[in-house]
Formats: C-alpha cells, structure tokens, sequence
C-alpha cells in the first residue's frame, strides 16, 4: 500500500507497521526525522518535570510516540510533550484529541513548520489552552497561551526566569528544563 493519499483509518493501520514514525496531513504521509541529544534531553526534562508537578491529579503527560488527531485539519501529529485530563484520551490509544498543553522542541529542519502551519492547526484543537516552542539552540522558550477572548498571545521567557503554564497549574524552572543541555 503506498502511504499517499491514504485516509486517516488507512494512515492509523499503516502507520502502526512502520519501523519510523510518520505524521499525517491532509492525506499525505511525512517521514519525522531523527531528535538531536539536545532536543531529547529537554523533552525528557519538561515530560518529567510535568509528570512530578501533576502527581495526584487527573491529568496526564505523554511524549514522543503518542499521536495527537487534528480532525479538523484531517491531520495527525507526534508532539514532543503533551498533557490532557480528558477520559477518552486516558483509554486512547492510537490517538488522542484534547491536549490542554502541546510543547515541541525546535530543530533548525522543523522550527519554521512548528511555528507556522502545525501551530495553526492545533489551534484547531478546542480543548488548547497553551503551546510552548523550546528552542535548543538559543535557549529560548516561547509560550503562546489562549486568552478568555480566544485570541493567542505570546509570552517570551528569558534564562533564568519560571515557566508558569496556566493550563495545567504548574511551573517549572529554567534551570529544570535545560538540565544537562549543553
């Protein structure tokens, strides 16, 4: 079977017999590339960071090879870290639907991406109340949070300072999230 032009049912069958991992948009398959140390070292920080912060709570963090489905963008993506409370997507197990809080950390191949087409279409998500944009390289993390209005708005945050994420109460620190980065 070949991966274009596939349906979402036909991409989820497919995709589970693949040896890599492949996102999904508009009927079209796209191979992910391979993490640099860096990128899989700060997912690791956040994921666990976010693991710690939420114990006891309903919601729950996921990483790496979890899908999130954007049905309304008829898309599928792998985001770096993600955190959701909602039932369906604690029995999910292919895909889930509504993450509160997305983060992708940027690579120099996907950051133009990540900032452009694959935020507009989580923004089709009703349940996203933050995205989070980690930049390896500079250190620099760009959170966008939905305000009551329904319109995004950036939030910069210099080394050094606390990440508060609203959507899930918590916060972390610089220094937690670079934690062995060098």
């Amino acid at each position: 079977m070949s991966e274009a032009g596939l349906d979402p049912a036909e991409y989820l069958r497919w995709e589970t017999m693949q040896p890599e991992k492949h996102e999904y948009v508009g009927g079209e398959v796209f191979a992910m590339g391979s993490a640099s140390r860096r990128q899989v070292t700060i997912s690791g920080n956040l994921f666990a960071a976010l693991d710690e912060a939420l114990l006891g709570t309903p919601w729950r963090v996921y990483m790496a090879d979890m899908k999130i489905e954007i049905a309304a963008k008829n898309s599928f993506f792998y985001p770096d870290v993600f955190v959701t409370c909602h039932p369906d997507d604690h029995r999910a197990e292919l895909a889930m639907h509504h993450p509160v809080l997305v983060a992708e950390v940027l690579s120099p191949s996907t950051a133009a991406y990540d900032h452009g087409d694959k935020f507009i279409a989580y923004r089709r998500l009703p349940s996203l109340k933050e995205y989070l944009l980690i930049d390896p390289d500079q250190q620099q993390l760009e959170l966008f949070r939905k305000g009551s209005d329904g319109l995004w708005v950036l939030h910069d945050f210099a080394p050094g300072q606390t990440l508060p994420l609203a959507s899930v109460e918590a916060t972390i620190s610089w220094e937690r999230l670079f934690r062995n980065v060098d």
